[in-house]
């Protein structure tokens, strides 16, 4: 048992370690269960189920959140319409968010799918000083997926 100073007590029986914690006018808390004998504190249960809950909240707002945002293309981009796009790329990428570009196939343009790797290939050099390749191209139907991720 520790007392709220946080001084070990020692081994007592649990009916004594409730009177002490009743005499300080406080709780017993179990800290850790599992030890062989199980460790308890004297503390304001209330106080400390508010501090873990502040701890979570911290933790949480530590955590970085990103989206993933699309960007969908077609192997007959223009020149033009593709720097548009990779400067969409660019913008999404500086507030940290993923991209997904996806190359959409329609009718007989499955067979250009050899263009559709170079477009890629051109938005990963253009984007490469901001971005990384977090999954390679690869085709999922009728489609050709790849995932950029801010460095």
């Amino acid at each position: 048992m520790i007392d709220p100073d946080g001084n070990q007590i020692g081994i007592i029986p649990t009916y004594k370690a409730l009177a002490v914690a009743n005499d300080f006018g406080l709780d017993l808390v179990e800290i850790s269960p599992n030890a062989a004998p199980p460790v308890c504190k004297i503390m304001d249960y209330g106080r400390y189920r508010y501090e873990q809950t502040k701890k979570k909240q911290e933790a949480k707002k530590k955590q970085s959140s990103f989206q993933i945002k699309e960007i969908k293309i077609r192997p007959k981009t223009s020149e033009h319409d593709l720097q548009t796009k990779i400067d969409h790329i660019r913008k999404f990428l500086d507030k940290k968010d993923k991209v997904k570009l996806t190359v959409v196939f329609r009718g007989r343009e499955i067979t250009l799918s050899q263009a559709a790797k170079e477009l890629l290939e051109k938005v990963i050099v253009e984007t490469q000083e901001i971005a990384v390749v977090e999954q390679a191209a690869k085709f999922e139907g009728r489609t050709m997926v790849m995932i950029l991720s801010p460095k």
